[in-house]
């Protein structure tokens, strides 16, 4: 693979909207992210400086985004991060039992799609959640769509387990999200 992963740059929030916004113009946006295009792009690039602030290996460490860096320097993917605390306020679905971190924002562009970028990006997600000293994460978790049968199958594949966990998407109380997780490997 000829790209590289890494996390951003606090100064780059304007490649980080770049991607955002291409994410949520994809034709599975409306079952892969909870949010919209004409909300994303209304936001002040305020929003965009603090989201790639806190991300940014610079941040708080609360949250990381990663992306997969052409040669050219261009972004083909991203995946985000987020701790979660049993102590903090919940973002989605259940309040945390254990230190735990949250994988959203899964994106690659479709002309890279199948060439092993995802799944260097959630490695990348994983590794880093291990890597925490503080919090002691114990399990990485994510949520996705009922109907999105192709990004859980790629979930499966990776390692992560259904938990049997179901909550109402926001909007839709007709719809659910489906949490799945990896636990912290024993010795790690």
């Amino acid at each position: 693979m000829d790209h590289v992963i890494r996390t951003i740059r606090a100064d780059e929030w304007e490649r980080s909207r770049e991607i955002r916004l291409a994410a949520l113009r994809d034709p599975v946006a409306h079952i892969a992210f909870l949010d919209t295009y004409e909300a994303a792009v209304e936001r002040p690039d305020s929003f965009w400086r603090e989201r790639a602030e806190g991300a940014s290996e610079s941040g708080d460490g609360g949250a990381r985004q990663f992306v997969a860096e052409a040669p050219d320097g261009s972004w083909a993917g991203t995946l985000s991060v987020l701790v979660e605390r049993p102590s903090a306020e919940v973002r989605f679905g259940e309040v945390a039992s254990v230190d735990q971190t949250h994988i959203v924002g899964v994106y690659v562009r479709p002309e890279a799609r199948g060439s092993g970028l995802t799944e260097e990006l959630f490695r990348a997600g994983v590794e880093w959640s291990w890597s925490l000293k503080e919090p002691v994460v114990r399990r990485v978790r994510l949520y996705v769509h009922e109907d999105n049968a192709r990004a859980a199958a790629f979930y499966r594949r990776f390692g992560f387990v259904a938990t049997g966990e179901r909550v109402a998407v926001p909007g839709d109380t007709g719809a659910r999200e489906l949490e799945y997780e990896i636990k912290r490997p024993a010795g790690l």
